[in-house]
């Protein structure tokens, strides 16, 4: 919130430095009239192209809040190529637009998306929609990653996520304890996570050099899988 500088390319740095095969990103633009005007280096494509940029190949976008100068919403950048991919919209408030972002490898391998609402009964109704779809549309035997912004502070929906889909959170598995993550600076709560199934966790770290600092509120995530 007290960062004005506009972070574009710090980013992008900064997501190659981590050498991630899969990268899951919260609030990205997908299109800002106002800012295109205004910023200089604002880029000529959109953003989630200039971060992909000659690194991950494949990429998919789910626009979630629509405004009139724009939009933003969730995106997976990926080395592997997607079968299929589409967004689930399971916003309940009508000033808080919220998806599921949900990508199908060529391996058969899940990657979903997501970024809770900031009120506990907002992602109670959430959760419960995402543990449904899951159980609808992903048969158990595939292997599945489920990441993001959870704003679960009070671990409520950690629980619920394990017990329903019999999903391991990585940093826990690796470090015994949920990543706190926000505030960026003096990071006291645990709300982004990293679910999974079908993989070992190998192992998993809180990203926070200078500069991961400047690209968001939020600390990022690293995690290391292996596919069984």
């Amino acid at each position: 919130m007290s960062n004005w500088r506009f972070t574009l390319k710090i980013i992008r740095t900064c997501l190659r430095e981590s050498k991630a095969n899969v990268v899951f990103l919260q609030e990205v633009v997908g299109e800002n009239e106002k800012h295109r005007k205004k910023i200089s280096a604002w880029p000529d494509s959109n953003q989630l192209e200039f971060l992909a940029d000659s690194v991950w190949e494949h990429f998919a976008y789910g626009k979630n809040a629509i405004y009139q100068h724009g939009h933003h919403g969730n995106a997976i950048l990926s080395e592997i190529p997607f079968l299929q991919w589409e967004n689930i919209n399971i916003s309940c408030l009508s000033f808080s637009q919220r998806g599921i972002l949900h990508g199908k490898t060529n391996k058969n391998v899940h990657l979903l998306c997501v970024h809770m609402g900031l009120f506990e009964k907002e992602r109670s109704i959430q959760i419960k929609q995402i543990v449904e779809y899951v159980q609808n549309n992903i048969p158990v035997h595939e292997p599945l990653i489920l990441a993001g912004d959870f704003n679960d502070w009070r671990s409520r929906s950690h629980h619920y996520i394990q017990q329903e889909l019999q999903l391991t959170e990585a940093h826990l598995e690796a470090n015994g304890v949920l990543a706190r993550t926000y505030p960026v600076r003096f990071p006291l709560l645990k709300m982004d996570r990293i679910y999974q199934r079908g993989f070992e966790v190998k192992q998993s770290e809180i990203l926070a050099g200078k500069d991961w600092q400047l690209m968001s509120d939020h600390r990022a995530l690293l995690t290391e899988l292996e596919l069984k």
